[in-house]
């Protein structure tokens, strides 16, 4: 009995551990990205996520993380890990016509590679 609960909660913290994109875009990025919110490319708009689609996954994700334009680092969640972020940026592309893959971890390295570069820049 008591390894099957173990098993189980195992099991359930695994699972909401970590967002997945939908479920962080719904938490975090529709507050804009829903409508377009503040010059943000809203969702599903192939013409605005265009342009981004094109400066690849690792760039956009990076840089949207860092926070860029009018959008607040992290989508103002400070407690977003670039895991979770990455995950939403991929379900919004591919919402607009990317084939976008969830970032493993070499990905996930280039993608922090470019957010410290940015950070250090500023400074």
């Amino acid at each position: 009995m008591n390894k099957q609960l173990l098993t189980l909660l195992v099991a359930l913290s695994a699972s909401c551990a970590w967002a997945g994109g939908e479920e962080t875009f719904q938490q975090v990025c529709a507050t804009c990205h829903a409508q377009g919110d503040k010059g943000s490319p809203k969702i599903g708009d192939v013409r605005a996520w265009s342009k981004l689609i094109k400066e690849g996954q690792t760039n956009i994700t990076a840089d949207g993380y860092a926070g860029v334009r009018a959008m607040p680092a992290r989508g103002n969640k400070p407690e977003l890990s670039v895991a979770e972020f990455a995950s939403a940026v991929v379900f919004m592309a591919n919402q607009a016509g990317a084939n976008w893959k969830e970032p493993d971890d070499a990905m996930l390295k280039k993608i922090s590679a470019r957010i410290d570069k940015r950070s250090a820049a500023k400074k």
